[in-house]
């Protein structure tokens, strides 16, 4: 399979200002090329494709105002318009908005470049229009033999240097048995079936006095200014280190369910409609459970496990695990309760509980687990399949 292998580099002045200017032509091709695009639908009712604004990136780099465009490597260039390609035919597919322009203050610094257009020798990586190597801080070998096929240089907010090689891997297969139900929160980030809960870190709020302190510092700074643009970089390092902790926290965590367990189910939560809540939205941005289950879902495939995802209105909280017994709406503060039969539960542990049989019920006998409830939102199924592998030889619920 292909995976993106992400290293830090240190480049010197003159590559610095090399890929800053491929950066912004690659920014500008793109922007163009939508322009044109957007023209041609709206007054011609015409689909330009990728063949036809190849063929305008020749004749600006002809212009005399756009001849700087011939100064970078036309690979980063070329992929900039395949982007656009691929953002267009996920817009006729209905599965994307329509593409919008990139910004230079907001949108990623980033160049795309193919293997004509950079030379790996000996471990080293020479990207196409310079004429020293790049220095690379190899946290982690590559796999033994690899070649990248793919090379992608950007640049964050902090102004921190990242190359990212896409290298063809073999994971190799461990085992792992059980399942394990998940219910995510914000006192503790994770709650499983097992019993165990793990504490939120909470690395924002960690740095919370560090960064009012330096947002209040570039609100003074007058705007355009050098002493503003220090100012807006200090901000930037502390979102990047906030970032980075929790980043580094969820790969542990996660790479440590999908290594031990076979089946992993989890709670299909709407986390945009919840940060609408502005008394919990940063604690939940914080948390970062869209994360957490973009990493799984991943993870999941690669090793080979099954990842179940429950039905975001499943009562999973009210619903005991001993008897089955679904109880009254309780408030957030409302940690334990106790059932009529009782039982006496935790509020997360018992929610895990009920999503890990919810989600074997619909797995493996039918959706049985789920009451039935005339409130109920929709007509589907408890429980979602992320890995086509666990609906294999099952009906549809």
């Amino acid at each position: 399979m292909k995976r993106a292998f992400k290293f830090r580099f240190y480049p010197s002045d003159v590559q610095a200002a090399q890929l800053a200017r491929t950066f912004g032509c690659v920014r500008l091709v793109y922007n163009k090329a939508l322009q044109a695009r957007t023209e041609a639908w709206t007054l011609r009712q015409e689909r330009i494709n990728y063949n036809a604004t190849s063929a305008l990136l020749t004749g600006w780099k002809k212009t005399d105002e756009l001849a700087f465009l011939s100064e970078v490597s036309s690979v980063p260039l070329q992929q900039a318009l395949r982007h656009l390609q691929a953002a267009f035919t996920n817009f006729w597919a209905k599965r994307a908005k329509y593409p919008t322009f990139k910004s230079k203050k907001r949108s990623r610094r980033s160049a795309e470049y193919t293997a004509s257009a950079f030379r790996w020798r000996d471990g080293t990586l020479t990207l196409a229009k310079m004429t020293q190597p790049l220095h690379i801080v190899w946290s982690r070998p590559l796999p033994e033999g690899c070649t990248p096929s793919t090379v992608t240089v950007s640049c964050d907010a902090a102004g921190r240097w990242f190359v990212s090689l896409l290298c063809e891997d073999v994971i190799t297969p461990t085992g792992a048995s059980g399942a394990v139900g998940i219910d995510v929160g914000i006192d503790s980030l994770l709650a499983l079936s097992t019993g165990e809960k793990i504490t939120n870190p909470r690395h924002e709020r960690a740095d919370r006095q560090r960064l009012a302190c330096a947002q209040r510092d570039l609100a003074r700074k007058q705007k355009g200014s050098a002493n503003r643009a220090k100012a807006r970089l200090a901000v930037a390092r502390i979102h990047a280190r906030i970032a980075d902790r929790r980043r580094d926290h969820l790969h542990k965590l996660t790479t440590r369910l999908v290594r031990e367990t076979q089946t992993i189910v989890i709670e299909d939560l709407a986390v945009r409609n919840m940060v609408k809540n502005h008394r919990l939205a940063r604690a939940i941005s914080d948390a970062a459970w869209r994360q957490l289950r973009t990493m799984l879902e991943y993870k999941a495939a690669w090793h080979g496990r099954d990842l179940v995802v429950v039905d975001r209105w499943f009562p999973s909280t009210r619903l005991c695990s001993a008897c089955g017994a679904l109880a009254q709406p309780m408030p957030l503060d409302v940690r334990e309760w106790t059932c009529r039969c009782g039982s006496v539960h935790d509020r997360d542990v018992n929610a895990a509980r009920n999503i890990l049989a919810a989600g074997l019920a619909a797995t493996a006998c039918g959706d049985d687990v789920r009451p039935q409830r005339e409130s109920s939102r929709t007509g589907q199924s408890s429980a979602k399949q992320e890995d086509p592998r666990a609906t294999k030889g099952v009906p549809v619920l």
